[in-house]
C-alpha cells in the first residue's frame, strides 16, 4: 500500500500527538504574540500623536495670545501718547521736503572728538601719513 506523502505528514505523531498539530498551535503562538506586538505600537503610536495634538493646541493657544498682545502694542492711540510722552511729535507740513529738495539736505556736522596726541615711531609714521592721505583723498 503507497501512502500519500501528506498523508503521512498527517499520521505521523510524537507520543502521541501528531506533528501537524504541534506545528499548528505554534503558528497560533506566532500570530498571538504579532498581534500582541502591533498592538503595544500601535499604542504607542496612539499616545505620541495625542502629546502632538496637545502640543499644537499649546501652541495654537500662544500664537493667540501673541497677537492679541501684537495688536494690543500696535493700537494708534497707545502709541501716541507713548511718542508724546518721549517728546515726540508729527511733522509738521511745511518742514516736510520733496524729491527735489532731499540733494540738497545735509545732515548737521557732527564735532570730531580730539584725541591726545601719540608718539609714533619713525618707520609708522610714513605708513600712518600714507593712510591719513589716502582718507582724506576719500573724502
Amino acid at each position: 500500500m503507497t501512502r500519500n506523502p501528506v498523508q503521512r505528514l498527517f499520521d505521523w505523531k510524537v507520543r502521541g500527538i501528531r506533528w501537524i498539530e504541534i506545528i499548528g498551535v505554534l503558528l497560533v503562538a506566532a500570530m498571538i504574540f504579532s498581534v500582541y506586538v502591533a498592538k503595544a505600537a500601535a499604542a504607542r503610536e496612539s499616545a505620541q500623536i495625542a502629546q502632538l495634538e496637545r502640543e499644537i493646541a499649546e501652541t495654537r493657544q500662544r500664537v493667540r495670545l501673541l497677537r492679541a498682545e501684537a495688536a494690543r502694542l500696535e493700537q494708534p492711540a497707545r502709541l501716541e501718547v507713548l511718542s508724546r510722552s518721549a517728546g515726540l511729535a508729527p511733522v509738521e507740513m511745511e518742514r516736510q521736503a520733496d524729491g527735489v529738495a532731499l540733494s540738497t539736505l545735509k545732515p548737521a556736522p557732527q564735532p570730531v572728538p580730539v584725541a591726545a596726541p601719540v608718539e609714533v615711531e619713525p618707520a609708522t609714521a610714513e605708513a600712518t601719513a600714507d593712510a591719513s592721505s589716502v582718507a582724506e583723498g576719500l573724502r
